[in-house]
């Protein structure tokens, strides 16, 4: 019951992505064979979901050679699914820490729906019964923190602020001496998203990341990457900026539900390594799913 819950959550929100995909099996059914126009189309089907050079060029290729060898027989729709789930990994959730609070440091530029999807992450770490609490370390820019205090109020979570402009570092440093006083389960932090001063934005991070440390053993046990599904492979770009500034340990893909370059999860895992470990397929709440490379792709076609 739960699965079919999130399978048609998905299903919903990859429904402009899916409008490419879905073509595949009637592509094959006209054509009855994979000849060099059915590649094509193929081709130019999985670059419109934004699945990216390298990773479709590797697709085409192991249809025409698996249809060569007769590995496929005639649901190439089948054959397509398979090679799109061996691409991917489960983000296999958050890593908690068993020895105090569990410290979740989220990354992203302006505009990624960071603010939202930190907001979202809360509230399902509510309801699996964590007890959490919000440290807000973007204090560069004024409306983050008045942003992520609204999201706090509304879903009831505890928040730590400080004015706009002081130091992100001390933000952090009394949102982890709160967390250890008040037995927190899992500490999310958030911090500034500029990437035009890549340098400034590095110390800031790594100082960020001295004081966590410092204070709570392990910490960051997570630091996730929140990306705007909807810039496609300039997603990419962002995440590669971000990677010199903090070790990532996965993705929160954003607005999947409102773009149809969701094929740009394959490239974005190919070309960086990090798993996503959760998606964002609606404006709600509860419309953050943990990843699972099954029902995304099965959604895909559905």
């Amino acid at each position: 019951m739960v699965f079919r819950a999130i399978f048609d959550k998905l299903k919903a929100g990859l429904s402009k992505t899916r409008g490419v995909f879905s073509g595949i099996a009637s592509l094959f059914r006209l054509r009855g064979k994979v000849d060099r126009d059915f590649l094509n189309e193929l081709e130019k089907r999985l670059y419109l979901a934004d699945v990216g050079t390298s990773a479709t060029t590797e697709i085409v290729e192991k249809v025409r050679q698996s249809f060569l060898d007769k590995e496929i027989t005639g649901d190439v729709e089948a054959f397509v699914k398979q090679q799109l789930k061996a691409m991917l990994t489960s983000g296999e959730g958050i890593r908690y820490n068993l020895n105090g609070p569990t410290v979740v440091m989220v990354a992203g530029v302006n505009g990624s729906g960071k603010t939202t999807s930190i907001a979202k992450l809360a509230r399902r770490l509510q309801e699996e019964g964590k007890k959490v609490l919000i440290a807000a370390c973007d204090t560069f820019r004024a409306a983050a923190v008045e942003q992520l205090t609204i999201w706090a109020e509304r879903i009831g979570c505890e928040i730590v602020k400080n004015q706009p402009g002081s130091d992100p570092a001390s933000v952090a440093h009394d949102a982890c001496e709160r967390a250890k006083a008040r037995g927190v389960d899992v500490l999310i932090v958030d911090t500034a998203g500029r990437l035009h001063t890549q340098t400034h934005l590095m110390r800031e991070l790594e100082k960020i990341h001295r004081v966590v440390s410092r204070l709570i053993e392990g910490a960051p046990h997570e630091v996730l990457l929140v990306l705007d599904a909807t810039t496609g492979q300039n997603a990419i770009a962002q995440a590669e900026s971000f990677k010199k500034a903090v070790q990532c340990s996965g993705i929160i893909l954003a607005k999947l539900d409102g773009t149809a370059k969701g094929g740009a999860i394959f490239a974005i895992k190919q070309k960086l390594g990090l798993p996503v470990k959760f998606v964002g397929v609606g404006e709600k709440l509860d419309d953050l799913e943990a990843f699972d490379p099954d029902s995304y792709v099965e959604a895909l076609f559905v």
